[in-house]
């Protein structure tokens, strides 16, 4: 079925939305999900958080492109659950390291301005993304996006492992080169 027809099925609040969500992006989302929290039932049940968000946000929310929008709900509620668990002392896995190895180039949110200065870097992020070749782009996308291992980017890419590492330190000194020199970055 095509994207635009699962959205019309949410507009026309037909429970089969659900179903052809589940058919054609469920595995997308559930990989997002596994990657991010590393416990299969806590996966599960963020996939499923995930349809419940959809549904309530069709309407009146129309997505453009129904995987991207699908991939972000699920990040979403998967950081906001891997949050919450590392409250409690639990956690750890691919999204702590991932957001230690960005922790040099994006500054934290400790201004007033946090939303504005959070829609500036996503900005620069992505005219940077834009600027690198795309198999750069895609091991970054993969590591920090979708907090993929480096093993699994390495077997997906082609890559050593150490050409994977040192492919994301260079994309990282760039970036934060590329932040500095649009005034973001901010000394810690």
């Amino acid at each position: 079925m095509e994207d635009k027809d699962i959205v019309n099925l949410y507009w026309k609040r037909d429970e089969k939305a659900i179903e052809e969500t589940a058919e054609k992006y469920g595995k997308y989302c559930y990989s997002i999900a596994f990657n991010i929290l590393y416990n299969k039932e806590d996966a599960d049940e963020s996939v499923n958080d995930m349809y419940m968000n959809a549904w309530n946000s069709m309407p009146p929310h129309r997505p453009e492109c129904l995987a991207s929008f699908l991939g972000k709900l699920t990040r979403y509620i998967c950081l906001k659950r891997w949050r919450d668990m590392r409250a409690k002392k639990r956690g750890g896995g691919e999204v702590s390291y991932a957001y230690e190895e960005l922790s040099d180039c994006i500054p934290g949110k400790n201004s007033i301005d946090a939303e504005l200065e959070t829609r500036e870097i996503a900005a620069v992020v992505e005219r940077f993304l834009k600027s690198v070749p795309e198999v750069q782009r895609k091991v970054f996308i993969c590591r920090y996006w979708y907090f993929d291992s480096i093993a699994s980017i390495s077997k997906y890419s082609g890559f050593s492992e150490s050409k994977v590492k040192s492919l994301l330190f260079r994309l990282r000194k760039k970036l934060r080169l590329r932040l500095e020199r649009e005034g973001i970055y901010v000394e810690k």
